[in-house]
């Protein structure tokens, strides 16, 4: 490898990303990452004025961002954020599958409804949007799809067992997605966070946030910034033969 080579293993430049969830917590600053790792970002989420807020700010961080509002539990919807970024942008080389809901329903008080809410954001979301995006992906030379998983697809999930769940299944579909688009040169992999300082995590009570904490070795929240170095490896050329493969980013609190 000569300089020119090891200066590109993280670069970003001349792609294009979708990060959806990427007004706020992880997906914020993931797309803050790609941004100034020079590529293009196309930011989605269910509010226009966030939409709008993030690309501004992403714009003041000196790249080209686009916002699309976009609910990612309707297809259709999906549809419209892959026209709008390739009307913009000309093209897709990576897609952040982030968005997500976490629906806690104990048993006993689960409802259908809630399933079928959780599943389609955390898992029908992420499979339709890359099917709809996948025409530009097999056009792309560094094509890439990351997949926001957790780490409660591995752990005990007391309450959160359809949030979970929908993790798990999602990290199932990473591996037959990599398997079944390797051929097409296009590179599947999902991060697993442990606990991270965001709006979501915020919404549990002290103890549960204090708890999450303890039960890693490093014996704190993660930052959403500290997310950003395992996803630009998963999404550049610096992970040219990693596809299939789960990284839990959890401060030590997952034994694999």
């Amino acid at each position: 490898m000569d300089r020119t080579g090891f200066d590109q293993l993280f670069d970003m430049s001349d792609r294009t990303v979708i990060v959806t969830g990427g007004t706020r917590g992880i997906g914020l600053a993931l797309a803050e990452g790609f941004v100034l790792a020079g590529a293009r970002v196309a930011v989605a989420s269910r509010k226009a004025d966030a939409c709008e807020a993030a690309a501004a700010h992403l714009r003041g961080l000196g790249g080209e961002a686009l916002g699309v509002p976009t609910h990612v539990g309707d297809p259709d919807s999906l549809a419209a954020l892959v026209s709008a970024t390739v009307a913009e942008f000309g093209g897709i080389d990576v897609v952040v599958n982030n968005a997500a809901n976490a629906l806690a329903q104990p048993l006993g008080q689960m409802t259908p409804d809630a399933w079928t809410k959780s599943y389609s954001v955390n898992l029908q979301g992420p499979v339709f949007l890359v099917q709809h995006a996948l025409p530009h992906l097999v056009q792309s030379p560094s094509a890439a799809v990351l997949n926001m998983v957790s780490v409660g697809a591995f752990n005990f999930a007391p309450a959160l067992s359809i949030y979970a769940s929908a993790k798990a299944a999602l990290m199932s579909v990473t591996r037959s997605m990599a398997a079944e688009l390797a051929s097409s040169g296009i590179r599947v992999n999902a991060i697993a966070p442990g606990p991270v300082d965001t709006d979501m995590m915020r919404n549990n009570p002290q103890q549960v946030i204090d708890a999450m904490a303890a039960g890693t070795l490093m014996k704190r929240l993660a930052e959403p910034d500290e997310m950003v170095g395992a996803a630009l490896l998963l999404c550049s050329r610096a992970g040219s033969y990693m596809t299939g493969q789960v990284v839990i980013v959890d401060g030590g609190g997952t034994p694999r």
